[in-house]
């Protein structure tokens, strides 16, 4: 298997982008992913989407969005496994690159979220839980994660604000990402007042939705050259392990066993340990799983997850920097784009470009994009060359 390079990244602003189709945000990152790497097409597309059949009724994304970049004689198709297609889709496209199929591909995760009503988007995220033994009994996936969140809580002895942290060192960063939805930092109180959306998560618990694309493009390692101003990444590491997709058959709730074995394995990729990880995108969809994956990833002890953020460890200058350009809680969760935002600002991390959020000397970063309440999840670490 041949080493694969992102040649190039792209990627749209998180909003409500009410002017444009799926279609046009897809091609937007698409074009400056193709931009940014100084080319002009690529032999295969794969699209990270999770809900356009359901909200924009249209299937056949693949093709659809590779009419709209003139891509029409590529290999052109969508990838679902819920809010992790963006990653799911990466590792097709890096596949495809290492195994010989193609010497070229782009991926890009889309998702028009804001075109519906809230009812409707809801609806729509619960089709990621298991719909005979969990949807079917009125639970949201808000409320899934509630569950887990309370459980934690009363397990471990955490209370609410202990979990403020994560949510205001998201929006903090994202105070200097111009890509992020949301750009207004808080504090501990404005997260104790937040409005309850299911106990005992809050607002400012949970990640916005929104429209966005972010894209990629792979290619052969040997055909990028780096330079002192702008280094080779390289997909050191790629790995996707299932749960189950209901929270009630796991042997333990409160751990996220695929985001272990997954971590697991990239790490054995690479060649490196929790400690080697300069940086971390983590899946901050709620601030429990902060917690969560965290633990599952190496950072902490079992129940301790929380301790980190509290300790100021996953801040900028921290232990291991997380969700430095926003995450999901401050950037935004368009769901079926975010993998690839992920994987977009480790890539600017490792080329220096984030500003004020830069994590200095940064040479190794880890994504991992997480599919309903954990029964899909998917690392990827990267690394400067």
């Amino acid at each position: 298997m041949r080493q694969v390079a992102i040649a190039g990244i792209g990627q749209t602003s998180v909003d409500e982008h009410w002017e444009k189709a799926i279609r046009d945000l897809a091609v937007d990152a698409i074009l400056a992913a193709l931009m940014d790497a100084g080319r002009q097409s690529a032999e295969a597309l794969f699209v990270g989407n999770m809900m356009s059949g359901i909200i924009d009724h249209q299937n056949n994304l693949g093709a659809l969005i590779a009419d709209w970049a003139g891509l029409r004689s590529a290999e052109a198709v969508k990838i679902e496994a819920a809010c992790g297609s963006g990653a799911a889709a990466l590792r097709a496209g890096l596949i495809a690159v290492a195994s010989g199929e193609v010497d070229s591909a782009l991926v890009v995760g889309v998702e028009k979220m804001t075109d519906q009503s809230g009812h409707d988007i809801t609806a729509a995220l619960a089709t990621a839980a298991d719909a005979d033994w969990e949807v079917d009994h009125g639970v949201s996936f808000v409320g899934l994660n509630a569950m887990i969140m309370r459980r934690y809580m009363h397990e471990y002895g955490w209370k609410h604000a202990d979990f403020a942290p994560f949510s205001i060192n998201a929006h903090a960063n994202a105070l200097h990402n111009p890509f992020a939805r949301l750009h207004q930092a808080i504090t501990v109180e404005d997260f104790e007042k937040a409005p309850m959306i299911a106990t005992p998560i809050n607002l400012l618990d949970a990640s916005p939705t929104g429209d966005g694309a972010a894209a990629v493009l792979l290619l052969p390692a040997e055909k990028v050259m780096s330079n002192n101003q702008r280094p080779r990444t390289i997909i050191a590491g790629s790995a996707s392990v299932t749960d189950t997709i209901s929270v009630h058959s796991r042997r333990d709730p409160l751990f996220l066993t695929a985001a272990y074995e997954s971590a697991k394995k990239a790490y054995a990729q690479a060649g490196v340990e929790p400690k080697d990880i300069d940086l971390f995108e983590l899946h901050d969809a709620f601030s429990i799983m902060s917690a969560l994956s965290l633990e599952a990833c190496g950072f902490a002890e079992r129940g301790q997850g929380p301790r980190l953020g509290l300790d100021g460890e996953t801040a900028i200058g921290g232990r291991i920097p997380c969700v430095t350009r926003g995450g999901l809680k401050a950037r935004g969760h368009p769901v079926g784009a975010t993998g690839i935002y992920q994987i977009v600002e480790v890539v600017q991390q490792l080329r220096g470009e984030c500003g004020p959020t830069q994590v200095e000397g940064a040479r190794i970063g880890m994504a991992q994009n997480i599919g309903g309440a954990g029964a899909t999840i998917v690392t990827h670490i990267i690394a400067a060359d």
